[in-house]
């Protein structure tokens, strides 16, 4: 029996210290520098960020985007695989690479906040930029511009509520800019999905294994864009109904004569810098 008596000495210590402090491994320690090393590339980065819109392209388009050879991007994606980045699929002669998940795209988001800006030095890189900042893809969801105009107008018919869709970093808690946000809990309201359904978008089907409502902190914005299964499936709805289209470059999203009328008319979002 334990000796609980005031007068016994000191108990030994040695069962509530830490297993690393007895001389094994944290179970959960992560290899940080073998990620970091596999985006630290400049070719494996660029191939990383034409994946960021969660479509599988084949290899000869991303050695296109990336600036090199069809053998010395082979190099690359297998080094991607196997770190666990990219996934790969065979389809006939071909494979197709796709991010490994949402997780890989946001911490590419997140690295993107603390990266130093590229220089541009031409205007087809500054119209690139214009684009991206304008609308474009969050792994399967909509950002930049289009998206958090999406979240305000989701917030402004009744659809969500639980905040305003601001970030305001002096309030921000665990919120930062690049990344799922975790201080606001939006939830979708009791005329929400009867609401989505005019826009075709059944609340019932989302994926189950899924956070059905989460939201990103947008980089360029610095304001909520929707994230989580609703957004992917609004998204999806929205390219089905040719309201958004891919643009030329990877990420890019364009908005359509019919999509511009379409959110207006539904939502009341309007967007005057297409």
């Amino acid at each position: 029996m334990p000796n609980d008596s005031p007068l016994a000495g000191p108990r030994s210590t040695a069962a509530a210290v830490p297993s690393e402090r007895q001389g094994e491994p944290l179970k959960h320690q992560t290899d940080i520098a073998r990620a970091a090393a596999l985006i630290a590339d400049p070719s494996r980065a660029r191939i990383l960020k034409c994946l960021g819109d969660g479509r599988a392209l084949p290899a000869s388009a991303l050695a296109g985007e990336a600036g090199i050879g069809a053998a010395t991007a082979s190099v690359h994606l297998a080094k991607l695989v196997e770190g666990g980045l990219l996934t790969v699929e065979r389809q006939g002669r071909h494979r197709f690479y796709r991010l490994a998940g949402p997780d890989v795209s946001a911490a590419l988001e997140c690295l993107a906040l603390i990266a130093p800006p590229l220089a541009i030095t031409s205007l087809r890189q500054s119209s690139r930029t214009n684009a991206l900042h304008r609308a474009r893809s969050c792994y399967d969801h909509l950002a930049g511009r289009l998206g958090v105009a999406l979240m305000r107008g989701l917030l402004e018919r009744g659809v969500l509520s639980g905040h305003d869709g601001v970030h305001r970093p002096h309030e921000a808690v665990r919120d930062r800019p690049s990344s799922y946000g975790r201080d606001v809990r939006y939830e979708l309201t009791p005329n929400g999905p009867a609401l989505l359904a005019e826009l075709g978008v059944d609340t019932d089907r989302l994926p189950p294994r899924r956070p059905a409502i989460r939201y990103c902190v947008d980089w360029s914005e610095h304001q909520h864009h929707l994230a989580g299964g609703l957004g992917a499936a609004l998204t999806a709805r929205l390219f089905a109904l040719d309201w958004v289209r891919w643009g030329s470059r990877p990420r890019v999203v364009q908005l359509t004569d019919a999509g511009a009328l379409g959110l207006e008319r539904t939502l009341g979002v309007v967007v005057t810098d297409r």
